[in-house]
């Protein structure tokens, strides 16, 4: 395999660069700390959709779609179903409500619905994932990295981890959302040129790597049949819908990017515009596994070794022109940096507003708001790199991470929706929920062994259910004072 190279160096430094100079564009025009944390909520709906669109597309997705479709199937062409369905519910529904209530964090309407010990409790949780969930996403694509190019393991996660910590200390959300601009071109560029250079380097073009991939099963989205085994059509609709519904809907590196949108149009807009690209891109990086199976079919004798989430990479370098793989190369950085900026910002958003101003309730001047909070975006972004160095010592974090982090996030889910749906729903009840989720689908994993796609579903019906049930039972024997704190969605 050619090794990274000069133009290659010369590429990525230009982008890295780039990244950085626009944090120094926006760093004088943080005054406070709603310029700094929700960019004053006066954005162009645009940018905000490319950036929500880039956060959540972590260099896992863009290279681990490829790695499933080239390993396995076209099982998460499902995703392209559910994301559109999703729509009605966030622009009628949750995106109204916050901007209602003029917050700042998604986890201050826990606050208002259920009291303060709701909104730590959820915020807690969220800080938690996300830490561990930045240091997988530097992980996982540096590594890839480091093994197609050739990169030190160590300077990859530096450059990740650091550059995107540096602009994002330096802009606040301004600067991440407009280097996820960059980094949602790159993305969507690059995905574009590996897709055309695969098809031309087929002799067959498209119909040769439809029939390759039909003749090898690899055509299979996935059966209707119910199996607690199998991933069936529906299991995957009703997990993914769930996920997605936390991801856009309550978790708050997409809530913070919508409450920056000047209006709701623009929201509803920037809604539509994500829900259209996440078609797109999801066919699009599941076509291009296909595309790498019917290269790597007709020249076994250049497949990669390892993992299946290094082909793409590994493509790249190996048949790609330099300048171009270093272009290409740099669309896996922007999409780990975009991951990791979104991140950082969110957290510290969160740790300002629902832990340090909700207990210290003293007003401080702006500057020093904007002073604390870049000391904070500092501290997390340090931290979460030394997370991927940390994530790096262990075996199978990506699965077992995903796993955890969806047990936690469905019975927040579950708050949420009981939130909105019910108005004796109490925030006690929630917390037996959750040991209770927790316990009985880890039992489920081990005992019954069902397929993964189940334990979001399950984790999220038990939360809901145990809630209900228990809620409703103090209902019955005698409402508790200051136990009610119903939202209003009118």
């Amino acid at each position: 395999m050619a090794s990274f190279g000069l133009l290659n160096t010369a590429v990525l430094s230009v982008y890295l660069i780039g990244m950085l100079l626009i944090g120094l564009r926006f760093a004088r025009r943080q005054q406070s700390s709603e310029d700094y944390f929700l960019a004053g909520r006066n954005m162009p709906w645009l940018p905000v959709a490319m950036s929500m669109f880039a956060s959540l597309t972590s260099a896992i997705t863009f290279m681990g779609l490829p790695a499933r479709a080239y390993e396995e199937n076209m099982a998460l062409l499902v995703v392209c179903i559910v994301s559109p369905l999703l729509v009605p519910i966030l622009v009628l529904v949750l995106y109204p409500a916050y901007r209602r209530h003029g917050v700042t964090t998604s986890y201050e309407f826990i606050g208002i619905r259920y009291g303060p010990a709701g909104r730590t409790a959820v915020s807690l949780l969220f800080v938690l994932a996300r830490l561990g969930w930045m240091g997988t996403v530097v992980y996982a694509p540096a590594l890839a990295l480091s093994v197609a190019t050739g990169m030190p393991l160590t300077l990859t996660i530096l450059l990740m981890g650091g550059m995107a910590t540096l602009y994002t200390v330096l802009g606040g959300l301004a600067a991440v959302l407009w280097t996820d601009v960059v980094q949602f071109i790159i993305l969507v560029v690059g995905a574009f040129w590996v897709a055309v250079n695969l098809v031309s380097q087929a002799p067959g073009g498209i119909s040769e790597i439809i029939e390759t991939a039909r003749a090898a099963g690899h055509l299979h989205v996935v059966g209707w049949r119910f199996s607690l085994v199998e991933m069936g059509g529906l299991a995957v609709g009703v997990s993914f819908f769930l996920q997605m519904m936390q991801d856009y809907g309550t978790d708050q590196v997409t809530v913070q990017r919508m409450l920056a949108i000047r209006n709701p149009r623009g929201v509803a807009r920037a809604a539509i515009f994500n829900a259209c690209t996440d078609v797109v891109m999801v066919a699009l990086l599941l076509f291009i596994g296909l595309g790498l199976f019917a290269y790597y079919q007709n020249h076994p004798q250049l497949a990669p070794a390892g993992s299946a989430d290094s082909v793409l990479p590994h493509y790249i370098m190996a048949t790609l022109p330099p300048g171009i793989s270093g272009l290409l190369i740099s669309a896996i950085f922007a999409a780990a940096m975009s991951s990791m900026d979104s991140g950082i910002n969110s957290l510290a958003t969160v740790i300002e507003h629902d832990f340090i101003k909700q207990f210290h309730r003293r007003a401080q001047s702006e500057q020093h708001d904007v002073r604390q909070a870049r000391l904070l975006t500092l501290g997390i972004g340090v931290l979460a790199t030394a997370l991927a160095f940390w994530v790096s010592q262990l075996e199978n974090i990506i699965k077992s991470f995903a796993m955890f982090m969806g047990l936690f996030n469905a019975p927040v889910l579950a708050l949420f929706v009981l939130g909105f749906v019910s108005s004796h729903a109490r925030f006690w009840a929630w917390a037996i929920s959750v040991i209770v989720a927790i316990t009985s689908t880890l039992l489920l994993k081990h005992v019954v062994e069902v397929h993964w796609v189940y334990y979001v579903p399950f984790a999220f019906s038990v939360s809901f259910t145990v809630t209900w049930g228990l809620s409703t039972i103090a209902e019955l024997i005698g409402p508790e004072k200051g136990d009610h704190h119903h939202v209003s969605n009118r």
